[in-house]
């Protein structure tokens, strides 16, 4: 054996026991691997770990004991080197779904290796598969390629196996069990004519790296999955939170136009309809906005924010002033924050006693997003104030967040009064789109 051929022999056999060693340690940590795959894992691993430890005793008995030791270590080597085959046979049918116990095609693969092993066990009794020559040279008998057959016969199955199977599988496992299987076949089917024990080393590391790559690919998707599924859970959280938050806003206006209604129907029945028609209108859009947990368009929005106006119109005449300068309009924000956000400021606002309230609403559009201002000339509020309109504002601020990262500021107006900006930006969330275009 010439010195080169001890070191590649040396080093092939470090890295696959290196690489048998790092997949029985992440088999064994990994929580997400399922009882079965976990016990073929481990047994794969811990078969090429002793095939390891073997071809480095092997190596060293050969220099200090000699010819003996290495009739009884190549016995070994080349037994635990046939065992992955009908292996990665039982771990594809695995991965198929179909039942490994009651499938012809693992009978069949049990079968020949059961030849092979018989094959393997007569070098003991014959010289004709394979001896070692008084020289301690590894020589091939007239029969090898017959005790080389079955395991040809078994990469073969494989091989065909996968690709009727393919279908079944997921494309990172597919191409997994190409690596695993197609380099030893050829390697197999070449060493039935020409000694190639290095190539089939390789290959046999390529294979375990293959089976590496699956555990770890099973582990990246499981962490993915785990990944998504919290987040979904977050979002459905958050979004049920901003739901609460919506409705924190909502009671005190409906009880003061019923109120209003009530005392209208004795004094002014017409203008008791009207407000009705429009309260009824607002209360539609209302519900319906509730039901959605994405973006919407900002139109719909201006329109709930209209049908609001409608009603405080008709209940303050002319003590409410409203402007729009609204040309920019396409864009998408969470469904019931501009009309919140005046709500507040007719709310706050607002007293019959005072001067009459005014109250502009603009949108303009930036580089990166689009901007909401609604200001109005009421008595305004500090930035210090724990009171009620920070708090209705603060729940519209968050919901800006969590469903398309938008801000709201707050500011002094510049007749004295309330202003409050709204920026969007220009990448709404995706999600929000594909919920709209599912919804609609």
């Amino acid at each position: 054996m010439s010195e080169w051929y001890e070191i590649f022999s040396f080093s092939i056999v470090s890295v696959a026991l290196m690489l048998s060693v790092l997949g029985i340690w992440f088999t064994a940590i990994f929580p997400t691997l399922d009882k079965w795959s976990k016990k073929f894992f481990l047994a794969y691993f811990t078969i090429l770990m002793l095939c390891s430890l073997i071809s480095l005793a092997d190596v060293i008995f050969y220099r200090y004991v000699g010819v003996m030791t290495q009739v009884f270590f190549g016995f070994l080597e080349i037994l635990l080197l046939s065992m992955p085959l009908p292996m990665i046979t039982a771990f594809l049918i695995h991965c198929c779904k179909k039942d490994i116990k009651s499938n012809i095609v693992f009978r069949v693969v049990l079968g020949f290796w059961a030849a092979f092993f018989l094959l393997l066990v007569s070098t003991f009794f014959t010289k004709h598969i394979y001896y070692i020559s008084p020289n301690e040279q590894f020589q091939r008998g007239a029969w090898f390629p017959i005790m080389i057959v079955p395991l040809n016969v078994i990469t073969v199955l494989n091989f065909v196996c996968l690709i009727r199977w393919r279908k079944l599988i997921s494309r990172k496992y597919y191409y997994g069990f190409l690596i695993a299987t197609v380099p030893l076949a050829v390697t197999l089917l070449v060493h039935t004519v020409v000694d190639v024990t290095a190539l089939i080393d390789i290959s046999t590391v390529l294979s375990a790296v293959s089976m590496f790559g699956l555990i770890l690919s099973a582990q990246i998707e499981q962490n993915l999955r785990q990944q998504r599924e919290i987040t979904r859970q977050q979002q459905e959280i958050a979004y049920q939170r901003a739901s609460v938050m919506v409705l924190q806003m909502r009671p005190h206006f409906i009880y003061n136009t019923l109120m209003s209604i009530y005392y209208l129907i004795a004094q002014d029945t017409e203008k008791a309809q009207k407000i009705t028609l429009d309260f009824s209108t607002y209360l539609r859009k209302n519900f319906t906005a509730l039901a959605k947990d994405y973006a919407i368009p900002f139109t719909e929005e201006l329109e709930h924010t209209r049908a609001y106006l409608a009603v405080e119109k008709t209940r303050f005449e002319d003590h409410l002033f409203v402007e729009f300068d609204t040309p920019h309009t396409h864009f998408r924000i969470p469904p019931l924050t501009l009309q919140p956000i005046v709500e507040n400021a007719i709310k706050h606002g607002l007293d019959p006693e005072l001067n009459p309230l005014y109250v502009t609403i603009k949108t303009s559009q930036s580089e990166s997003g689009s901007i909401i201002t609604v200001e109005d000339t009421g008595p305004g509020f500090g930035d210090s104030d724990n009171n009620e309109p920070h708090i209705a504002l603060a729940n519209i601020k968050e919901r800006l967040k969590m469903m398309c990262s938008g801000t709201l500021t707050v500011s002094a107006g510049k007749s004295g009064g309330t202003k409050v900006t709204v920026f969007v930006p220009n990448k709404v969330k995706q999600d929000d789109r594909k919920r709209s275009r599912k919804n609609q």
